[in-house]
């Protein structure tokens, strides 16, 4: 359970005792609980006794930029975000809701854009620090913002060869993978199969993002990914907002960030599947 002092702090947060402490499953580094109280409100808390800092914080920030983009998507409201812990609204899953639907509203929320590729400040990506930093071309902001750091540390765990390094030494012309000219999208950044449910009302909610204004392709190669999506999902999405020719295979080499992510947080299989991609493409 949490402690007694976080227990006494989130109750002067809320103004009430809480009565009810019920810890839930998922969650690769935070705890995770369902908080009642007497008048049978709930809200949810995620807790880490060693957090980096300013994880939750920045997750609080993403969270209110996916929220304001206004669209049919629920995001959980953000009541209190600390160094510690932090704490949402409550919401009921359901298993009834419109995959359909679903795709068009990640369509719209993907129509939000920006001048340039990037946003105004760093986040995370699970508990690694991503890099948001401004870019005018999207192939710039992919391979320095996304692909450079993620093999650079690789490299120096040791899970990578050091031949890789290479690949940084030019700006552009990285790859034969030609992206079409969009412009940027407002992106959740981490959207895998964990990171959505479909609540009561049968809205579908997002949560625990990664968000920052990029090619709208990596939001959707990684619902290929851990799972994967009802294909509805892609036919609501592909009504609302098309993609361009050629998708598929621009979907793997989107694929290798989040890959990279899982080979530096798990290692493994994902080591592997990472030097494949690299190899592929580079």
């Amino acid at each position: 359970m949490i402690p007694d002092d976080l227990k006494l702090e989130i109750e002067k947060i809320l103004f009430a005792p809480i009565q009810k402490i019920t810890r839930l499953s998922g969650g690769d580094s935070s705890l995770a609980f369902k908080l009642e109280l007497e008048d049978e409100q709930a809200f949810f808390l995620k807790y880490q006794a060693e957090p980096l800092p300013q994880i939750f914080q920045k997750e609080a920030m993403g969270l209110k930029l996916l929220s304001d983009a206004q669209t049919e998507l629920k995001i959980p409201s953000v009541i209190h975000a600390h160094d510690h812990y932090l704490l949402l609204e409550f919401l009921e899953e359901s298993k009834q809701g419109s995959s359909f639907d679903f795709g068009i509203q990640l369509a719209r929320l993907h129509k939000q854009s920006n001048e340039l590729f990037g946003y105004l400040e760093s986040n995370f990506i699970g508990n690694l620090p991503q890099s948001n930093r401004y870019h005018a071309h999207w192939l710039e902001f992919f391979i320095r913002e996304r692909i450079e750091p993620l093999v650079k540390k690789a490299i120096n765990q040791k899970l990578l060869s050091s031949k890789y390094v290479r690949i940084f030494e030019r700006v552009f012309n990285y790859t034969y993978v030609i992206f079409p000219e969009e412009p940027p999208s407002l992106l959740h950044g981490d959207l895998w199969s964990g990171n959505y449910f479909f609540c009561t009302n049968g809205q579908a909610a997002i949560y625990d993002p990664a968000p920052y204004f990029g090619h709208r392709e990596m939001d959707l190669a990684m619902t290929k990914l851990f799972g994967g999506f009802e294909p509805a999902f892609y036919d609501g999405y592909h009504t609302e907002y098309p993609l361009s020719p050629g998708f598929e295979e621009r979907f793997k080499l989107c694929q290798l960030y989040p890959i990279l992510v899982h080979a530096l947080l798990f290692q493994g299989d994902y080591v592997r599947q990472a030097k494949s991609l690299l190899d592929r493409f580079f």
